[in-house]
Protein backbone atom coordinates (compact mmCIF):
# COMPACT_ATOMS: atom_id res chain seq x y z
CA UNK A 1 0.00 0.00 0.00
CA UNK A 2 1.38 3.67 -0.68
CA UNK A 3 2.29 5.45 2.33
CA UNK A 4 0.52 9.17 1.48
CA UNK A 5 -3.22 7.22 1.71
CA UNK A 6 -1.81 5.29 4.37
CA UNK A 7 -0.61 8.52 6.25
CA UNK A 8 -3.85 10.51 5.72
CA UNK A 9 -5.85 8.09 7.33
CA UNK A 10 -3.61 7.31 10.08
CA UNK A 11 -3.61 10.70 11.21
CA UNK A 12 -7.04 11.06 10.77
CA UNK A 13 -7.86 7.96 12.68
CA UNK A 14 -5.18 8.80 15.26
CA UNK A 15 -7.55 11.61 17.01
CA UNK A 16 -9.55 8.47 18.29
CA UNK A 17 -12.60 10.07 19.09
CA UNK A 18 -15.81 9.37 16.44
CA UNK A 19 -19.17 9.59 16.28
CA UNK A 20 -22.07 8.06 13.83
CA UNK A 21 -23.37 11.54 12.21
CA UNK A 22 -23.93 13.28 16.04
CA UNK A 23 -23.53 16.35 14.60
CA UNK A 24 -22.52 16.02 10.83
CA UNK A 25 -25.80 14.75 9.00
CA UNK A 26 -23.84 12.63 6.73
CA UNK A 27 -25.76 10.59 4.04
CA UNK A 28 -24.94 7.58 1.77
CA UNK A 29 -27.32 6.66 -1.23
CA UNK A 30 -26.98 4.98 -4.25
CA UNK A 31 -28.88 6.71 -7.11
CA UNK A 32 -29.34 3.39 -8.81
CA UNK A 33 -31.29 0.50 -7.19
CA UNK A 34 -28.44 -1.87 -6.09
CA UNK A 35 -30.61 -4.85 -4.37
CA UNK A 36 -29.98 -7.09 -6.76
CA UNK A 37 -26.50 -6.28 -7.90
CA UNK A 38 -24.53 -8.04 -10.48
CA UNK A 39 -21.05 -9.10 -11.00
CA UNK A 40 -19.39 -6.47 -13.83
CA UNK A 41 -22.02 -4.01 -12.19
CA UNK A 42 -20.58 -0.58 -11.90
CA UNK A 43 -22.05 0.07 -8.04
CA UNK A 44 -22.26 4.32 -7.86
CA UNK A 45 -22.58 5.96 -4.37
CA UNK A 46 -23.03 9.49 -2.95
CA UNK A 47 -22.63 10.81 0.36
CA UNK A 48 -24.04 13.94 1.11
CA UNK A 49 -22.55 15.88 4.03
CA UNK A 50 -23.67 19.30 4.05
CA UNK A 51 -19.28 20.17 4.78
CA UNK A 52 -16.85 21.27 2.08
CA UNK A 53 -14.14 19.52 4.30
CA UNK A 54 -13.08 16.54 2.50
CA UNK A 55 -14.44 13.14 3.27
CA UNK A 56 -13.09 9.82 3.20
CA UNK A 57 -14.58 5.91 1.73
CA UNK A 58 -14.31 3.17 3.59
CA UNK A 59 -15.37 -0.17 3.08
CA UNK A 60 -16.34 -2.56 6.16
CA UNK A 61 -16.50 -6.80 4.64
CA UNK A 62 -18.04 -9.37 5.66
CA UNK A 63 -15.71 -10.48 8.27
CA UNK A 64 -15.82 -6.84 9.82
CA UNK A 65 -12.61 -5.55 8.47
CA UNK A 66 -12.34 -2.07 7.55
CA UNK A 67 -10.54 -1.01 4.17
CA UNK A 68 -9.74 2.58 3.17
CA UNK A 69 -10.30 3.05 0.02
CA UNK A 70 -9.42 7.02 -1.07
CA UNK A 71 -9.82 10.39 0.61
CA UNK A 72 -11.26 12.97 -1.71
CA UNK A 73 -9.41 16.50 -0.69
CA UNK A 74 -11.91 19.85 -0.29
CA UNK A 75 -9.98 20.74 -3.79
CA UNK A 76 -11.30 17.59 -5.52
CA UNK A 77 -8.14 15.71 -4.83
CA UNK A 78 -7.93 12.03 -4.86
CA UNK A 79 -5.99 9.92 -2.78
CA UNK A 80 -6.50 6.42 -3.13
CA UNK A 81 -5.26 3.15 -1.00
CA UNK A 82 -2.73 1.81 -3.87
CA UNK A 83 -2.25 1.22 -7.92
CA UNK A 84 -5.01 -1.52 -7.79
CA UNK A 85 -7.50 0.61 -5.60
CA UNK A 86 -6.85 3.52 -7.95
CA UNK A 87 -8.01 1.77 -11.06
CA UNK A 88 -11.12 -0.44 -9.70
CA UNK A 89 -12.33 2.90 -8.16
CA UNK A 90 -13.79 6.83 -9.31
CA UNK A 91 -14.17 9.56 -7.08
CA UNK A 92 -15.01 13.29 -7.47
CA UNK A 93 -16.44 15.73 -5.57
CA UNK A 94 -19.27 18.59 -6.15
CA UNK A 95 -20.20 20.83 -3.66
CA UNK A 96 -20.57 18.85 -0.55
CA UNK A 97 -21.31 15.54 -2.50
CA UNK A 98 -18.64 12.97 -2.61
CA UNK A 99 -18.77 10.38 -5.11
CA UNK A 100 -17.56 6.56 -4.69
CA UNK A 101 -17.90 4.22 -8.31
CA UNK A 102 -17.09 1.00 -8.29
CA UNK A 103 -15.95 0.18 -12.03
CA UNK A 104 -16.90 -3.39 -12.09
CA UNK A 105 -18.30 -4.60 -9.26
CA UNK A 106 -16.89 -8.47 -7.55
CA UNK A 107 -17.76 -10.15 -5.04
CA UNK A 108 -14.39 -8.85 -2.98
CA UNK A 109 -16.18 -5.57 -3.35
CA UNK A 110 -19.03 -6.63 -1.24
CA UNK A 111 -19.70 -5.19 2.18
CA UNK A 112 -21.29 -1.85 4.22
CA UNK A 113 -19.55 1.64 2.46
CA UNK A 114 -19.23 4.21 5.05
CA UNK A 115 -18.09 8.00 4.15
CA UNK A 116 -16.25 9.41 6.92
CA UNK A 117 -15.50 13.19 7.95
CA UNK A 118 -12.89 14.57 10.42
CA UNK A 119 -14.43 17.80 11.68
CA UNK A 120 -13.28 19.71 14.56
CA UNK A 121 -10.88 16.84 15.48
CA UNK A 122 -13.01 13.88 15.59
CA UNK A 123 -14.37 11.31 13.36
CA UNK A 124 -17.70 11.08 11.87
CA UNK A 125 -19.32 7.97 9.94
CA UNK A 126 -22.23 7.77 7.76
CA UNK A 127 -24.81 5.07 8.43
CA UNK A 128 -23.44 1.98 6.41
CA UNK A 129 -25.03 1.37 2.41
CA UNK A 130 -25.11 -2.12 2.01
CA UNK A 131 -23.77 -3.45 -1.21
CA UNK A 132 -23.73 -7.37 -1.73
CA UNK A 133 -24.42 -9.68 -4.23
CA UNK A 134 -27.93 -11.80 -4.50
CA UNK A 135 -27.66 -14.82 -2.01
CA UNK A 136 -27.39 -18.17 -3.80
CA UNK A 137 -30.57 -20.54 -3.06
CA UNK A 138 -29.30 -23.07 -0.41
CA UNK A 139 -31.03 -25.69 1.15
CA UNK A 140 -32.55 -24.94 4.23
CA UNK A 141 -31.32 -26.88 7.39
CA UNK A 142 -32.48 -27.35 11.06
CA UNK A 143 -30.02 -25.79 13.92
CA UNK A 144 -30.69 -28.57 16.40
CA UNK A 145 -30.98 -27.07 20.36
CA UNK A 146 -27.98 -27.74 22.60
CA UNK A 147 -28.03 -28.73 26.09
CA UNK A 148 -25.84 -28.06 28.73
CA UNK A 149 -25.92 -28.58 32.17
CA UNK A 150 -29.64 -29.06 31.73
CA UNK A 151 -30.34 -26.08 29.93
CA UNK A 152 -31.12 -26.03 26.45
CA UNK A 153 -29.73 -23.49 24.33
CA UNK A 154 -30.56 -21.83 20.71
CA UNK A 155 -27.82 -21.10 18.61
CA UNK A 156 -30.56 -19.24 16.14
CA UNK A 157 -30.69 -16.76 19.31
CA UNK A 158 -27.52 -15.34 19.77
CA UNK A 159 -27.01 -12.48 16.80
CA UNK A 160 -23.79 -10.63 16.58
CA UNK A 161 -24.55 -6.86 17.12
CA UNK A 162 -22.62 -4.81 14.08
CA UNK A 163 -22.36 -1.74 15.85
CA UNK A 164 -20.41 -2.93 18.76
CA UNK A 165 -18.01 -4.96 16.30
CA UNK A 166 -17.63 -1.89 14.93
CA UNK A 167 -16.92 0.16 17.71
CA UNK A 168 -14.46 -2.63 19.13
CA UNK A 169 -12.72 -2.43 15.78
CA UNK A 170 -12.12 1.34 15.66
CA UNK A 171 -10.55 1.29 19.38
CA UNK A 172 -8.74 -1.62 18.08
CA UNK A 173 -7.27 0.90 15.44
CA UNK A 174 -6.93 3.67 17.46
CA UNK A 175 -4.74 1.48 20.16
CA UNK A 176 -2.49 0.21 17.11
CA UNK A 177 -2.61 3.99 15.42
CA UNK A 178 -0.82 5.43 18.85
CA UNK A 179 1.55 2.94 19.71
CA UNK A 180 2.86 1.93 16.42
CA UNK A 181 4.06 5.62 15.24
CA UNK A 182 5.47 6.21 19.05
CA UNK A 183 7.76 3.02 18.92
CA UNK A 184 8.55 3.70 15.42
CA UNK A 185 9.88 7.11 16.66
CA UNK A 186 11.50 5.59 19.63
CA UNK A 187 13.67 3.51 17.29
CA UNK A 188 14.74 6.07 15.42
CA UNK A 189 15.69 8.30 18.75
CA UNK A 190 17.66 4.87 19.78
CA UNK A 191 19.53 4.96 16.23
CA UNK A 192 20.32 8.56 15.99
CA UNK A 193 21.48 7.98 19.24
CA UNK A 194 23.83 4.78 18.64
CA UNK A 195 24.78 6.89 15.94
CA UNK A 196 25.85 10.37 17.22
CA UNK A 197 28.18 7.90 20.14
CA UNK A 198 29.75 6.02 17.39
CA UNK A 199 30.76 9.38 15.72
CA UNK A 200 31.76 11.19 19.20
CA UNK A 201 33.74 7.77 19.92
CA UNK A 202 35.68 8.28 16.02
CA UNK A 203 36.30 12.29 16.62
CA UNK A 204 37.74 11.50 20.50
CA UNK A 205 41.62 11.84 20.39
CA UNK A 206 43.78 9.31 21.23
CA UNK A 207 46.02 9.52 24.64
CA UNK A 208 49.57 8.60 23.96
Amino acid sequence: MDTSPTLLLLLTLGFCEYGHGASLDIKVTSPKDISQLQVGQKLQLECRTGRDSGAFWIRRDKSGTLHFIVFISSMSRTTFGNQGTATRFEASKYNTIYYLAVKYFTPQDEGSYFCVMNFNQMLYFSPGQPAFLPATTVAPTTCQPTTKGGITEDPNLKTPDPGRRMQEDLNFFCHIFIWVPLAGACALLLIALAITLVLCRRKAPHKP
